[in-house]
């Protein structure tokens, strides 16, 4: 439909040419990866932690290995937007649309206060369990 196809080397240097829309990517690839203090932390943590208490260890350790794998994909595209020159002719940017501008503020918001607090979505997950039954 006329839309450019995107590919690894398109983000090379994004940090020059957008510094926002980098380190919003980039928060988003980081929660992906399950560092603390982002929502991707707490999914991951009570996955492996529902597969342990059924006694999956087997699960929970291929889970992990997923992660590990699945990390080395989220950093290598950080590195890309940060440590590497933008591609010939890259050109900066367009500005987002507001609408867009407060969707992604309101989404890297939502992602650490998960991560610092998840018990604010937990506890009503917790409470209409039973409801689901």
């Amino acid at each position: 439909r006329g839309e450019k196809h995107v590919e690894l080397m398109d983000l090379a240097g994004l940090s020059r040419r957008s510094p926002a829309m980098a380190a919003v990517l980039s928060i988003f690839l980081l929660s992906l990866t399950g560092v603390p203090l982002t929502a991707g932390f707490f999914g991951k943590f009570y996955i492996f932690k529902a597969a342990l208490d059924a006694d999956l260890v087997w699960l929970a350790v291929l889970g992990l290995l997923n992660s590990a794998v699945a990390a080395y994909y989220y950093l290598r595209i950080i590195v890309m937007m940060y440590m590497h020159e933008p591609s010939i002719g890259a050109e900066p940017l367009p500005a987002p649309a507001p609408g867009i501008r407060w969707a992604l503020a309101a989404s890297v918001a939502g992602t650490f206060v998960l991560g610092v607090a998840p018990s604010l979505v937990l506890d009503y997950a917790t409470a209409s369990a039973p409801l689901l039954r």
